[in-house]
C-alpha cells in the first residue's frame, strides 16, 4: 500500500525490480551481488539453508571454517569467555590475549604480535612495518614489490598492494610505492633490485588464492628469503588464507624450512570468529611503537578465546595431517577422472587448497554446484576454488569430487 505514494512512485522509476525487492526486503548493502540462498544453520562439513536442503561445504566460508562449522571446543570456548568478560581496552592486558601471542610465536618461529580483526586490517599492519623500516633505512619513498595476480584485501593498502583491477576501480588514486613484478619469478625480483635501490620488503602470498591457485616452485619462499637477507629487505608473507593448518602445515612457508620477518594471518584463526594477527621477527621486530599503531577490538579477550580453541584443536587432533590426506585423496579423485576432460587445463593444490583451472570462463558453476547441493567457488573467472574444512572425512571428499566430476563432465558438453 505505501507503493502508491507519490513519492515512492517516482523513486521507482529509477530501480528495477529487483532492486525494490532489495529496498523493502534488504538493508544491506549490495556488494556481494545476488544471494542464491540463505543459511540457516551448520555442523561439521554441511549447511542448511532456511528450507531445510542440505550442503557439503567446500568453501568453509572462504577458508575460514577449517575446523567446519559449529565445533563443539569453538562453541564451548566462546560461551564461557563471555560469561567472564568480552572486551577491554588495550590499556590493559589479558590472560587470553598473551596465551595466544605465546603460541602463535612458538608455532610460527616468531617473535612478537600484532592482533587486529581481519586480515585486510593484518596486511595493512604489515604495510606500515614495511614503511617504517624503509624510512629508518633513509629509503624515501620506501617501495615495496608485490606481485602480480596478487590479492591483499579490501582496505586502501591492501588493495594498492593487490593486483585486479576490479578491486581498484573507482578508489584511485591509489598508494604509491608498490612495485609489481610476476608471481614464481625470481629473476624478476633480481631484475628489479638493480633498478630501484628504495625497496625496503617483498610481499607475497606462499600460494596465491584469489588469484587462482596459483603455486609456486618449491624453491621460491627459502630462495626469497636469501634474496632478501642478501638485499637487507623484509620478507612479508601474507597467509590469510594459506595459513592455520590449510596446506597442510601450521603456516604454508613452513614446508619451505625458512623464515620471514613479517607473517600475516587471519580467516582461519578463529574458525569464524573475527580476528587477524601480523607477527613479526628479525628487523621487524620492534618497529611499532605505543601510539604507532593500533585497533580498539583487536585482541579482545573473546576472540583470542576462540583463536587459542581453535589452535588447541589443529595441534591436538592432528588437523594438519588430515588436510594433508583430504587434499591428496581429492586431487588423486579429480586427476583420475577428469584427466582427459577438454574443458580442464590443470587440476592443482596444496593440502585443502585445491583448483581446477578451465578453458573458458565457468562462474556459472557456482549456481550449478548449489543445485547439486554442493558449496564451491569461482575466482579469476576460469578456475574453480575449493576450500573444505580440514576436517573432511574420506567419504565426504569422494562425495565432492563425485558431484564436482559430474558438473564438470556436462559443462564440457557444452562447448
Amino acid at each position: 500500500m505505501y507503493l502508491k505514494s507519490g513519492f515512492v512512485s517516482s523513486f521507482l522509476l529509477h530501480i528495477t525490480q529487483s532492486e525494490v525487492a532489495i529496498k523493502l526486503m534488504n538493508n544491506v548493502m549490495n556488494t556481494y551481488g545476488t544471494r542464491e540462498l540463505s543459511i540457516s544453520h551448520g555442523s561439521g562439513s554441511w549447511l542448511w539453508d532456511t528450507e531445510d536442503n542440505k550442503y557439503l561445504d567446500a568453501l568453509s566460508g572462504i577458508a575460514v571454517c577449517g575446523l567446519g562449522h559449529a565445533h563443539p571446543n569453538i562453541t564451548k570456548a566462546i560461551i564461557e569467555q563471555s560469561n567472564k568478560l568480552v572486551h577491554c581496552s588495550n590499556f590493559f592486558s589479558t590472560s587470553k590475549q598473551d596465551e595466544l601471542a605465546r603460541k602463535l610465536c612458538e608455532i610460527a618461529k616468531m617473535s612478537e604480535v600484532f592482533f587486529c580483526n581481519s586480515g585486510a586490517e593484518a596486511n595493512e599492519t604489515a604495510v606500515k612495518i614495511a614503511r617504517m623500516y624503509g624510512k629508518k633505512r633513509g629509503l624515501i619513498p620506501p617501495n615495496i614489490l608485490v606481485t602480480n595476480d596478487a590479492f591483499h584485501g579490501r582496505t586502501y593498502a591492501a588493495i594498492s598492494a593487490s593486483s585486479a583491477t576490479k578491486v581498484k576501480a573507482g578508489f584511485e588514486p591509489l598508494l604509491d610505492g608498490f612495485l609489481r613484478v610476476p608471481f614464481n619469478d625470481l629473476d624478476a625480483i633480481k631484475t628489479m633490485a638493480k633498478k630501484d635501490k628504495n625497496i625496503c620488503a617483498v610481499f607475497v602470498e606462499p600460494i596465491q588464492g584469489e588469484g587462482g591457485i596459483n603455486i609456486p616452485n618449491n624453491d621460491y619462499l627459502k630462495n626469497l628469503r636469501s634474496i632478501c637477507s642478501k638485499e637487507g629487505w623484509l620478507l612479508m608473507l601474507d597467509e590469510v588464507q594459506t595459513g592455520n593448518g590449510r596446506t597442510g602445515n601450521y603456516f604454508c612457508y613452513q614446508e619451505s624450512n625458512m623464515v620471514p620477518d613479517v607473517v600475516t594471518t587471519s580467516k582461519g584463526l578463529g574458525n569464524g570468529f573475527p580476528i587477524g594477527a601480523c607477527l613479526t621477527a628479525g628487523f621487524a621486530r620492534h618497529i611499532l611503537k605505543p601510539g604507532s599503531h593500533g585497533s580498539t577490538f583487536g585482541g579482545n579477550p573473546l576472540a583470542c578465546a576462540a583463536a587459542l580453541a581453535t589452535i588447541n584443536t589443529i595441534i591436538n587432533e592432528n588437523i594438519c595431517d588430515n588436510a594433508k590426506k583430504v587434499g591428496e585423496r581429492i586431487l588423486t579423485n579429480l586427476r583420475g577422472s577428469l584427466g582427459n576432460t577438454s574443458c580442464v587445463k590443470s587440476i592443482r593444490g596444496k593440502g585443502c587448497m585445491i583448483g581446477i583451472e578451465m578453458n573458458r570462463p565457468c562462474q556459472k558453476l557456482f549456481s550449478v554446484g548449489l543445485r547439486n547441493n554442493i558449496i564451491i567457488n569461482v575466482t579469476s573467472e576460469t578456475v574453480i576454488r575449493l576450500l573444505p574444512p580440514l576436517t573432511y572425512t574420506m567419504r565426504e571428499s569422494d562425495h565432492l569430487s563425485e558431484v564436482l566430476v559430474k558438473i564438470i563432465k556436462e559443462f564440457d558438453l557444452e562447448s
